[in-house]
């Protein structure tokens, strides 16, 4: 959920650029005269408009189109609706419509990209151990049903997915949606578990921003739309294999390792997650009978959306007011659906009921970002939304993980999401094996330079841990070593779609109701305490003040681990146990 690792690489070119989403809101209704009117200029825009609550789609795209727009697609499970029209004086004159929420300014088109600008998010969490040594620890015996690499995916262990596949591997019938950045679908341990036929691409590539900078760089895919088995990030199928890699006796399984994986992307090459896509994946995860969804990421582009920072101009206001309502309701409607929503907690190393400062917001376009100071009314997206299920992150100690977000009020439960920096004063200390190792698109090892043209790992690659496998028909899988809540949130997801292969009921539409997933994946987790002292402050492991965290709460429920560490084998065993009543 962090702002993972963005990539650059070369591209044909392309001529389509998207530009900061700027809604305004709620403009009050009047008896405009045509004089009193802005007037339409600039170049063709795309932009999305958000109905109000209880007004009808239709009449939205009618106010759309009298204010001298096009409507192009509309999501009438939410109400928001892409439109083209000029750059400049059409927000105004929609936004005077009783039936219009607000409108955003999407994306100019036609805007060439300037060279040498490049638009990259930091990436100091997931992919800090680049550049350490490996720490070789000794390999574990394998039990049933594992995979040649399973004796270093301690997460995996830690979740008990080695017991729990003795009795309930997953169920072909349960759909687990991957709203991410794409899953490599190739990937001899993704391919055996996936639907290419219910995944979805909601995104297009974005060669730059309104600044010039350098976004997902020109598209590679005619109509600059990814393939729907493909990922040129790496997330994405990182995430899709710590759920459900099969467990086919090559490379890595997942905590699932029997269940189906579907693609719903949200996530453009680069890592941002904007409104559009993002809502368009919840909704579709609804209507496409998905059971559980993972959503390791915050809707861009703000970190957090408060509906009147005075930090803020207007517009920013109304934006991120516009982000919570459309967010909202999306949440709402999977939720209504069936849907099991579980969210990564976030990187920011923040109690999210005092969340400190902001200074990356907004972090698009390009040189866009401010410092605001945020209160407990501004909101992280999805992850403080309804209906969803926060998921913090330990390390292989059981140690909460520096960067994890935290507190009572967000936090589900726990999960293995890796942590670099675990066991200071030890040989392990730094070390990539602190961290999950997964499935890693060939593709993307080869832009990083981990991987060469003939597929054979680069010293920096071996330096970074990545590996390689080769099965006796020739088929290869490559997999890298990550840290992160985005990490965390997988292997509960995985511990849910074990649940709903359990306990889900119906034949022609199996499924299960999510709060009653939540119920048992809550219920059956391993409590966990808080530390002795309770006040964690990391200065040993090189982290500053700001790092420094409080677990409030007793073992059975606290902000450092929820409910618990969650448990895929007492999930399966005696998950009935809460079912009860």
């Amino acid at each position: 959920m962090n702002r993972f690792f963005r990539r650059q690489e070369v591209k044909r070119p392309r001529s389509l650029v998207i530009a900061l989403a700027v809604p305004l809101f709620g403009a009050i209704v009047a008896t405009p005269v045509a004089s009193a009117q802005p007037a339409l200029s600039g170049a063709a825009t795309e932009f999305s408009v958000l109905a109000r609550e209880g007004q009808s789609v239709a009449s939205v795209e009618r106010a759309i189109r009298a204010a001298g727009g096009t409507v192009v697609t509309s999501n009438a499970a939410v109400g928001l609706i892409t439109a083209t029209a000029p750059a400049n004086g059409f927000a105004e004159r929609v936004s005077a419509d009783r039936s219009v929420f607000g409108a955003a300014k999407a994306k100019p088109i036609g805007t060439a990209p300037k060279e040498g600008k490049a638009k990259v998010k930091p990436n100091v969490v997931e992919k800090e151990s680049r550049g350490a040594a490996s720490a070789k620890k000794p390999a574990q015996p394998k039990a049933v049903g594992m995979d040649p690499l399973d004796d270093q995916l301690w997460g995996l262990q830690s979740v008990r997915s080695d017991l729990s596949r003795t009795k309930q591997p997953g169920d072909k019938r349960v759909k687990v949606g991957i709203i991410d950045t794409g899953v490599d679908a190739s990937h001899p341990d993704i391919a055996p578990n996936f639907d290419l036929a219910a995944s979805r691409n909601f995104t297009k590539d974005i060669v730059s921003d309104v600044n010039g900078a350098v976004v997902d760089g020109p598209c590679e895919f005619r109509g600059c739309k990814d393939p729907v088995d493909h990922d040129d990030n790496g997330h994405g199928t990182h995430v899709a294999g710590t759920i459900g890699a099969a467990a086919n006796g090559f490379g890595v399984s997942g905590v699932a390792p029997n269940v189906t994986l579907v693609n719903i992307r949200a996530g453009q090459d680069s890592g941002f997650f904007f409104l559009q896509p993002t809502v368009d994946a919840i909704t579709y995860a609804g209507d496409a009978g998905v059971d559980v969804v993972n959503m390791s990421f915050f809707t861009d582009p703000w970190l957090y959306n408060c509906a009147a920072n005075p930090a803020d101009t207007p517009a920013q206001q109304a934006e991120q007011r516009t982000i919570i309502e459309a967010t909202t309701r999306a949440l709402n409607y999977a939720h209504r659906k069936g849907v099991t929503q579980v969210v990564s907690l976030g990187n920011q190393h923040s109690d999210l009921a005092a969340p400190q400062p902001d200074a990356s917001s907004p972090g698009y376009p390009s040189n866009s970002t401010h410092p605001r100071q945020i209160d407990n009314s501004c909101l992280s997206l999805p992850i403080e939304g309804p209906h969803t299920i926060g998921v913090s992150s330990f390390g292989p100690s059981q140690a909460k993980a520096d960067y994890s977000n935290y507190g009572v009020e967000q936090i589900s439960v726990s999960a293995p999401g890796g942590y670099f920096r675990d066991y200071f004063g030890t040989p392990w200390y730094r070390t990539v094996e602190n961290q999950i190792l997964s499935t890693y698109p060939r593709n993307v090892g080869v832009a990083e330079g981990n991987i060469d043209a003939a597929g054979n790992i680069t010293p920096a690659g071996v330096t970074a841990g990545v590996q390689k496998a080769t099965a006796a028909d020739g088929r290869v899988g490559y997999y890298q070593w990550l840290q992160g809540t985005s990490m965390a949130s997988p292997h509960a997801t995985g511990v849910a779609a074990l649940i709903v292969s359990q306990y889900g009921k119906g034949s022609r539409d199996f499924g299960m109701n999510p709060d009653a997933v939540q119920r048992v994946l809550e219920g059956t987790a391993s409590d966990i305490a808080c530390p002795t002292p309770r006040t964690v402050d990391y200065l040993k492991e090189g982290r500053d003040a700001s790092f420094t965290a409080t677990c409030t709460g007793d073992a059975s429920f606290n902000g450092f681990y929820g409910h618990g560490a969650v448990d895929a084998w007492s999930a399966v065993t005696r998950g009935s146990e809460f079912l009860r009543g």
